[in-house]
């Protein structure tokens, strides 16, 4: 490749307070390059991107933009530069619509100063139409699939002409079909000359798109290779160091059936579905988008009102009304969306590890922190929780380590914690943090806890579960023994 990079970062290193999180970090991006961007949660990839983006400012080192060094300052420094960022977390106002969203904070103007609707609706149409989506500029965002809003912020980046695209963590939340709308886009910018920094934990579609990878790892460069000369193996060995073991581990479950669950409904997503989950069994279900999967759980752990059904633990049925009816009678949640509905990102990871636990560390009806420290500590302790302080927001963590401390609260009430469900357990998490995960749910259903895992990760429905449910359009489909089944036989369940 002799082309020149339009982006070339020399020896940048950032700290935060306690932490280190870029050491002499090199990294260039050549015009029309998909360029990924690896690494495990934690090894410096969110904090290089929003150098690069303009929201952080980098301690030292250089940043070259088209051979020119730049004192970048801001993110609307970063904009008229050219680069756009796609963050994971979109930022769209979903009750405008999709041309109001592209040019939010670039509206075209008339001579006399108003807004001119027609280039606004026009252009946006056109950009949406160069994408091939098929999205109408007057639809508001909030009618939109997530994979379509998506392609309404990558029509924002358009608008601005921009040069370089980054894309963080982009395909997390789409489905099959949305990825690959997602991917043919990808080809198109990359024809036009546009340089694509993609972050991604999903190797697969990594060596699928990439013609070079970065790999760090705590803070630090660990290489630089062409797509084509690596494999799946050996990106992994580079992002943690080490081999990570993987595949379906035979354990001898009990008999003993703990959970049973009866017809249960909602009336909408879950039509009738019943099962059940031995004691100390790792229970995974797997379903497509739309399969009731989520559903089920919220209606077993009282979220959601359900219309029929009984629930069964240890022989005896029990009414759950609510969510602290559930904890008080040992069952445990962790959902899907651990930014949205499983943590205070405002609050520390003290006081998240112990959100579920408040009236075991009371004292006289007030908290008391010298057992919130020592529970908290505990916690970190026992799975591993990498933070420089237990004072720390847990916002700052990788998202490895916020959910490792969503799973930390729950674990501190075993035993009287018997029963958890965990929905998409290491959705965002890299395959490091994913397989320590993997072992503390295993490590956890030996020492006796009840798991339900419900996940659309197949290799991780397939490794972890000692036995599968599969879900279609809100009945259980299939089941299989863990070790049985394989990728076809559960998509073929899945999709019949």
């Amino acid at each position: 490749m002799n082309r020149r990079p339009v982006l070339h970062l020399k020896n940048i290193s950032k700290k935060f307070p306690g932490v280190i999180a870029l050491k002499d970090v090199e990294f260039e991006l050549l015009p029309g390059e998909i360029h990924v961007l690896v690494g495990e949660n934690g090894a410096g990839k969110s904090t290089l991107i929003k150098i690069i983006s303009g929201l952080y400012k980098k301690d030292s080192g250089s940043y070259l933009f088209s051979g020119k060094d730049i004192n970048l300052n801001s993110p609307s420094h970063a904009k008229q530069l050219g680069i756009s960022t796609v963050y994971q977390e979109l930022t769209l106002a979903p009750e405008l619509s999709a041309a109001e969203n592209i040019f939010m904070g670039n509206l075209p103007h008339s001579a006399i100063g108003l807004v001119n609707w027609k280039k606004v609706y026009g252009d946006a149409q056109k950009i949406l139409d160069d994408l091939d989506i098929g999205i109408d500029a007057h639809t508001r965002v909030a009618k939109l699939s997530v994979g379509f809003r998506q392609m309404v912020e990558i029509s924002r980046a358009l608008s601005l002409n921009s040069s370089v695209l980054i894309l963080d963590e982009p395909t997390a939340v789409l489905t099959g079909k949305e990825s690959q709308i997602l991917f043919n886009n990808i080809g198109r910018l990359k024809q036009r000359n546009v340089g694509i920094i993609y972050i991604s934990h999903r190797i697969a579609e990594i060596l699928e798109l990439a013609d070079r990878i970065t790999v760090l790892r705590d803070g630090k460069n660990i290489d630089t290779v062409e797509a084509k000369n690596i494999d799946y193996n050996t990106i992994v060995r580079m992002m943690v160091g080490r081999d990570v073991e993987s595949g379906f581990i035979q354990r001898n479950i009990s008999k003993n059936a703990f959970v049973r669950v009866q017809g249960f409904s909602d009336g909408r997503r879950v039509k009738s579905a019943g099962f059940h989950i031995n004691r100390g069994e790792i229970l995974g279900v797997y379903g497509l988008v739309g399969s009731g999967r989520t559903e089920l759980a919220r209606l077993i752990f009282g979220l959601d009102k359900k219309r029929n059904g009984k629930l069964f633990l240890d022989g005896k049925e029990v009414r759950i009304k609510s969510a602290i009816d559930a904890k008080m009678k040992g069952l445990g949640y962790i959902p899907e969306d651990r930014r949205l509905e499983g943590l205070v990102l405002d609050l520390d990871v003290s006081k998240n590890i112990c959100l579920s636990s408040h009236k075991e560390i009371a004292k006289y009806g007030f908290l008391s922190s010298k057992k919130e420290k020592t529970m908290a500590e505990q916690g970190v302790k026992s799975i591993s929780i990498k933070t420089p302080s237990l004072r720390q927001k847990i916002m700052h963590l990788s998202g490895g380590n916020q959910q490792k401390a969503i799973m930390a609260r729950w674990l501190a009430r075993f035993p009287k914690l018997q029963f958890l469900i965990m929905d998409e357990p290491t959705r965002g998490v890299d395959v490091g943090a994913k397989a320590e995960i993997h072992s503390l749910i295993r490590s956890q259903a030996e020492r006796g806890l009840t798991v339900m895992m419900i996940s659309s990760d197949m290799p991780e429905v397939l490794s972890v579960s000692d036995r599968i449910l599969v879900m279609r359009e809100g009945i259980i489909s299939a089941e299989f023994m863990g070790g049985e089944a394989d990728e076809e036989k559960i998509i073929f369940a899945a999709a019949k």
